[in-house]
């Protein structure tokens, strides 16, 4: 259960009749919740047929907060790459403004130096007659 650099987030909480500890994060054996329910003592053990239905509301709820510990996971990898995505579209964005500014200016200075020539020309043929 230990783990090597696990950032895994648990959290504790009390059911409604303060009696159980539900433990949000930990995925636990069938053998360690049968090995936490077992009483310490030789009195609790005449309590085992009430405890099969905690057997199995336990069960139930270990089950419900593992799946929605996967659901928030996903979640949280959909909004990963969602962010990933908006980012690429935005560099690709970026890459397409710079190619049309460097092509309008690139039109834009032939059609200057083109205009510069018409002027220098229609100078040259003023000056001829």
């Amino acid at each position: 259960m230990g783990g090597g650099g696990s950032t895994r987030r648990v959290t504790f909480e009390a059911d409604e009749n303060e009696n159980i500890t539900v433990v949000k994060g930990v995925r636990l054996s069938d053998s360690v919740i049968d090995r936490m329910k077992e009483p310490s003592s030789p009195s609790g053990r005449q309590h085992r047929s009430s405890s099969a239905v905690n057997d199995e509301e336990l069960k139930k709820r270990i089950a419900e907060e593992l799946a929605l510990e996967r659901a928030r996971r996903d979640s949280e990898a959909q909004k990963r790459r969602l962010k990933q995505e908006q980012a690429y579209v935005r560099d690709e964005f970026g890459k397409i403004l710079d190619r049309e500014r460097i092509s309008s200016n690139e039109h834009l200075t032939r059609a200057i130096l083109r205009e510069r020539a018409a002027t220098e020309e229609e100078r040259q043929k003023a000056q001829r007659f």
